[in-house]
């Protein structure tokens, strides 16, 4: 092939304006590939739910940044007696049928038990916290935030023996400064829940914080409810107490009563390298390789006709999604789709690192490209309705 003819215009560019289109041109790429740019408050509103506390039982400080996010925006909400955040979305056009979406405000946590007069907090777990993750680690406690810690012996003071053995968290303590029990007990009562004292990041397409299980799945679903897809009602459902029990799904779908289900999480990645060097070949997600859709889990075979939807959804969109290997834990669907006389329920989680612990590790694109999959998979729901 003949080469083409330079103008001498063309050879004459500046080196540094060649060199400032060569660096446009991976991050053009590298923003396509996370997928569209939410069109609520993105980044910002996934800082606030993921800093906020909303230790199940007490989810109230996220439901309140939830309702500020769709204030006038949607149709109705209300508060049911579980605490769930039920939204009945603006419909545009003549509905097809009612679709619930689902994700849980709650997260692990702790929750103070006695003051002894050390000044010292016992304390139970919420949920199925990583307690080998929980010595020295910095919490907040109860609505004013104050802050403690999770008091371990220093290294000084701990004999040969006690290291080799992993410390029991019946031995553990939350130390607020207290000097005795009248001091610790003026500040916080039995029942206040302490959450991990870790601040958000994201940075390079990556995001770090706590309680990604399931900020980013409440936060995919104000996405939706801001700009549902037409032909669907869509009601949002924004449960409690999910990590003890899917309890406040159980009630949400009871008094939604929808024609199916979807619901937003996060699932673990078991891609870390092994330690040997050799390929992983265990995993069950990957970061960076887009929504996790489950066909089962440990509570839920999820309905055949909303999976093959999803992933029709995806290939017509060029949407990456990977299926979530077998494996323990569940989700909301589990109690979703036992509601009533049935409700047909599917899963879709974002891959986390690190979940159930003081920090998690999530990946900017897999997050949008759950908002973009779902949408997908509602909108032609809208078009055909169930099959």
């Amino acid at each position: 092939m003949t080469p083409k003819k330079v103008r001498k215009s063309a050879l004459r560019k500046p080196a540094a304006k060649a060199a400032r289109r060569a660096r446009a041109i991976p991050v053009k790429k590298a923003r396509a590939a996370a997928g569209p740019a939410p069109r609520g408050e993105g980044l910002p509103l996934l800082r606030r739910l993921s800093e906020a506390c909303g230790v199940s039982g007490d989810e109230t400080a996220v439901r309140e940044i939830i309702r500020e996010a769709l204030k006038g925006k949607i149709k109705t909400s209300k508060v049911d007696a579980l605490g769930n955040l039920l939204v009945t979305c603006r419909t545009r056009g003549k509905p097809r049928m009612r679709v619930m979406v689902a994700a849980h405000m709650d997260e692990v946590g702790m929750v103070l038990m006695q003051a002894g007069s050390d000044g010292l907090w016992k304390f139970e777990t919420v949920g199925g916290v990583n307690e080998q993750a929980l010595p020295g680690k910095p919490v907040w406690i109860g609505k004013n935030r104050t802050p403690g810690v999770i008091g371990v012996k220093p290294v000084h003071l701990t004999e040969k023996d006690e290291c080799e053995h992993p410390i029991k968290k019946d031995a553990l303590t939350i130390d607020i400064g207290a000097k005795d029990k009248e001091g610790a007990t003026a500040a916080l009562k039995a029942g206040d829940r302490a959450a991990f004292a870790t601040a958000f990041h994201a940075e390079r397409g990556v995001i770090l914080g706590k309680a990604l299980d399931d900020r980013l799945g409440v936060a995919a679903l104000i996405e939706l409810a801001l700009d549902p897809p037409p032909g669907i009602e869509l009601v949002a459902a924004f449960t409690t107490q999910e990590e003890i029990g899917l309890r406040g799904a159980q009630v949400a779908a009871y008094a939604l009563n929808p024609k199916a289900a979807f619901v937003l999480d996060t699932t673990p990645a078991a891609d870390m390298p092994m330690w040997d060097g050799g390929e992983n070949t265990a995993y069950n997600t990957k970061l960076g390789g887009g929504p996790a859709i489950y066909i089962f889990d440990r509570g839920t075979i999820s309905d055949a006709r909303l999976v093959r939807l999803l992933r029709d959804a995806a290939g017509k969109r060029g949407v990456p999604y990977q299926i979530r290997q077998p494996g323990s834990g569940g989700t909301d669907a589990g109690a979703i789709h036992l509601a009533r006389a049935g409700i047909p329920s599917v899963s879709v989680s974002i891959p986390c690192r690190s979940l159930h612990g003081p920090v998690s590790t999530a990946r900017l694109s897999d997050w949008r490209a759950v908002i973009a999959l779902v949408r997908g998979a509602l909108e032609d729901l809208g078009r055909r309705g169930l099959p």
